[in-house]
Order: C-alpha cells, then sequence, then structure tokens
C-alpha cells in the first residue's frame, strides 16, 4: 500500500474514574496535539463498552464519561475537527469484534497481558487458573482491535505497555484480510518516549487502582496538597539528591522545558530541599493547568452539550462505521440472497494465504516467534529467547529440518497435543515445500 497523505490517529480513555495527570502526559495531551495537524486526522473514542470489564458501578461509568469527555474538550480537542464519539453510540463495533473473533485463534488471546495477569494471580493463589475471568476480559484484544480497524486508522498513540494489544489488531485484521479481502489497514504503534508512564504519589506508575493518582483538575489548594505528599527520601536540604528514581523529578520534567528540566537538574545536584523542589513542581503545573481548569468547570456544568458534541460525532463516525460493516457482511457471506458472488471469488483469494512465522519483542524483554497459519491461527508458539539471533536460529531449523526440530526444540516451545504437532508439522513441511520451488 502507498503512504497515506493523511495519517489517521485513533485514541480512546476507558471510562471507569477521574482524569489524573498520569492520562494527560501519556495520553490526551500528547493526542490532541496530533489533531492539530494539518497532515492528520484523528478519532477520539469514549471507551465505556471498555469499562464494563473491570468496573460494574453505573453511576461511575457515566460519572467517569462526563469527565473525560470535558477533559478532553478543555485541553483543545475541537469536535468540528476530528471525530469525537463514544464507543457504545456504534452498534457496529460489538458486530465487528464478533467477526474478528471468528478469524482469531484462542491462542492469539491466551497470550494477552491482562488474561496472562488475571491467570498468574489465581495460580499464586492456588485456585482455578481462569477464576473470576469474565469472557470481557478475555475478549478485550478483540474489542480494541475492532475500535481500531472499524475507522481503518493508521497509527494509535499507546505506551510500550500497549504495543502488545496494536499487534493483535494487526493479526487480527491480517487474518481477516487474507480470507476474504483487503478491507483493513494494518495500524502501527505510536509511541512517544518523550511521555513515559508518570509515577504517581507513592512511586509507582500513577495508576487508578494503586489509589496514588492527582486528578487533573482538582481544585488549586488540593493539587498543592497532593503534590505535598509526594514520596521523597530523607535527604536533608543542602544535601545532593539524585533525578534518577525520583518521582518528584519526573513529574516536573514531564511539564518543564529542556531549558526548565536543567535547572531543576542542578538544583537537585545543589541540595535544594523537598519543599521548595515540590512548591516549583506545583507551580509549574498549576501554570499549564490553570487556564484548561476554568474551562473544564464550565464543561461540567452543562452535561447536555457534551451530550450533543457526543452524539453529533457519533453520527459522524457511523458515516464511516455503517459503510465498512457493509463491506464486511458482504465480504463474509452476510449478503442478500438475490446477490451471488462470483464461485471463484473465495478460491482465488484463498490461494495467497500460507502459514507464516513472526517474530516480536514482549514486555519483558524476551524474543519470541509464532507460526500461524493464513488465517492467523496459532499453530507454534515459541517461549522466550535472550537476543533476536537465537529465535531466528531456531525457526531456520525448524524451517531446514521440521520433525527433528520440533523433538530437539521441545523445551523451548509451547506444549503440543498430538494434533497440534501434526499441524504445525504440516504448515513446517509446506513451507519448506514453498522454499525449494
Amino acid at each position: 500500500m502507498s503512504t497515506p497523505s493523511v495519517t489517521r490517529f485513533l485514541t480512546g480513555i476507558t471510562t471507569t474514574g477521574t482524569p489524573h495527570l498520569g492520562n494527560y502526559v501519556g495520553s490526551v495531551r500528547h493526542s490532541v496535539r496530533f489533531s492539530q495537524r494539518p497532515d492528520v486526522q484523528s478519532f477520539y473514542f469514549l471507551a465505556d463498552y471498555h469499562a464494563l470489564i473491570k468496573c460494574d458501578e453505573p453511576a461511575r461509568i457515566q460519572r467517569s464519561t462526563l469527565e473525560i469527555a470535558a477533559t478532553w474538550l478543555a485541553c483543545g480537542l475541537n469536535p468540528e475537527r476530528v471525530t469525537f464519539y463514544r464507543q457504545s453510540d456504534i452498534p457496529e463495533i460489538p458486530e465487528l469484534t464478533w467477526f474478528l473473533s471468528c478469524v482469531t485463534g484462542k491462542g492469539v488471546l491466551n497470550r494477552a497481558h491482562a488474561y496472562k495477569a488475571a491467570m498468574d494471580r489465581n495460580a499464586e493463589a492456588g485456585h482455578d487458573p481462569d477464576a473470576d475471568v469474565t469472557v470481557g476480559l478475555f475478549m478485550y484484544p478483540a474489542l480494541m482491535a475492532a475500535d481500531i480497524l472499524m475507522f481503518n486508522a493508521h497509527k494509535v498513540p499507546v505506551g510500550r505497555d500497549q504495543v502488545q494489544h496494536i499487534e493483535m489488531a494487526r493479526d487480527m485484521g491480517n487474518s481477516f484480510n487474507h480470507l476474504y479481502g483487503e478491507l483493513f489497514t494494518l495500524p502501527e504503534a505510536e509511541i512517544d518516549d518523550a511521555v513515559a508512564l508518570l509515577p504517581g504519589l507513592d512511586g509507582r506508575k500513577m495508576s487508578k487502582s494503586y489509589g496514588n493518582t492527582i486528578p487533573l483538575f482538582t481544585p488549586r489548594a488540593q493539587l498543592q496538597k497532593a503534590i505535598a505528599s509526594l514520596v521523597t527520601d530523607s535527604r536533608a536540604p543542602g544535601e545532593p539528591k539524585a533525578t534518577e528514581g525520583s518521582a518528584l523529578f519526573q513529574i516536573y520534567q514531564a511539564f518543564a522545558t529542556a531549558q526548565e528540566t536543567e535547572a531543576m537538574r542542578r538544583a537537585f545536584a545543589e541540595g535544594i530541599g523537598w519543599g521548595d523542589a515540590k512548591q516549583q513542581l506545583f507551580e509549574r503545573i498549576d501554570q499549564e493547568i490553570a487556564p484548561l481548569r476554568e474551562r473544564y468547570d464550565a464543561l461540567m456544568a452543562d452535561p447536555a452539550q457534551i451530550e450533543r458534541i457526543l452524539l453529533d460525532g457519533a453520527e459522524k463516525a457511523r458515516a464511516e462505521s455503517r459503510a465498512l460493516m457493509a463491506r464486511a457482511r458482504h465480504a463474509v457471506g452476510l449478503r442478500k440472497l438475490e446477490t451471488q458472488a462470483a464461485p471463484s471469488a473465495r478460491k482465488s483469494i484463498a490461494k495467497v494465504s500460507g502459514p507464516s512465522f513472526k517474530q516480536y519483542r514482549e514486555r519483558d524483554g524476551q524474543f519470541y516467534f509464532k507460526l500461524q497459519d493464513g488465517r492467523g491461527a496459532l499453530l507454534l508458539q515459541s517461549l522466550g529467547f535472550a537476543s533476536p539471533q537465537q529465535a531466528g536460529q531456531a525457526i531456520a531449523a525448524l524451517q531446514a529440518g521440521p520433525a527433528q526440530a520440533l523433538d530437539t526444540l521441545a523445551p523451548q516451545l509451547a506444549p503440543l497435543d498430538a494434533a497440534g504437532r501434526q499441524a504445525a508439522l504440516d504448515a513446517l513441511l509446506a513451507l519448506q515445500a514453498e522454499a525449494a520451488t
């Protein structure tokens, strides 16, 4: 495909809590800046379907939806320029989720970080691995893929901990395209290392689940009080202080210019007192947030205005989602009965698909590979390798001598039953035959 003249960006925030400084620095500010570029077409959504996976408090979801919408608008999002909508106002999204689930191997979803984390917690507690794991949690990556593929987004701004979801969306889109023709653009993760995860009050990642957040639009006095409670070490005024690992310094750096950051770095080396450093941090944050807070308060006082903006955005979004799902329904065979496809069309599409290897790096720093069939179903999954070279050597061994390599590399592969081993062997032999022709 040729490079598009206009790049589509898409991002969303789950509606389960009050926006905090980490959301602002890691997503909202970053995304709004992109929306103002002339070569960018932006889609922003309130992920309230996602909220149902982790929250069973209806009032909280409703309140969070209002707060997040007001936050984005207060931070400069222009609904006339972008497509700004509530996920649950787009009924085509759950329909596409089902389509994608029908072309995605269960093994793909088994590797999702959230699902694996839930299983690990159950194992540590001595419970059944799937205890309290809902189908919604398990299917979360498919819903996220539908969010992205529905609007054929080119770029999705995410933190490094979310890259796996973009890779999975690519896999699902690719599987559908192989089976039914080129319908979906394969998205790419857009990572800005300058917006690394923001630490919270206790030094851990700022997160609602840790209870260590600083609400973005808390009143000025409450903001000052929250910053005063930031955890610091016991070094007294006059003692040099390390910027490395300092939550205070990291938060300051996220708001300050390069020159301001360098000045604070020198102040740390010269032994600035923690009280003075916290006051400077408060003033720097409030300098940026105060004008936005005023707009936010006005929007929160008029929820009917926000509702109108979201419904207008939904109509704009559905002009695309309805058209895409009409094509998708026709592609999979959900058609009017008087419409007949050419008998050879399905076969010609099937011929382009075949087994393939994919190498990738996980969050743990290890390198992995997987073997998929032409539909994207998982046939073979490696365990972690210390380097990409080791993973590549294992792939080469499997391609050179499939049967022997499956036995030799068994300790470095996810377990296979007899049927699974045969399916993997057949695919490897097919690859070997293809390479020989």
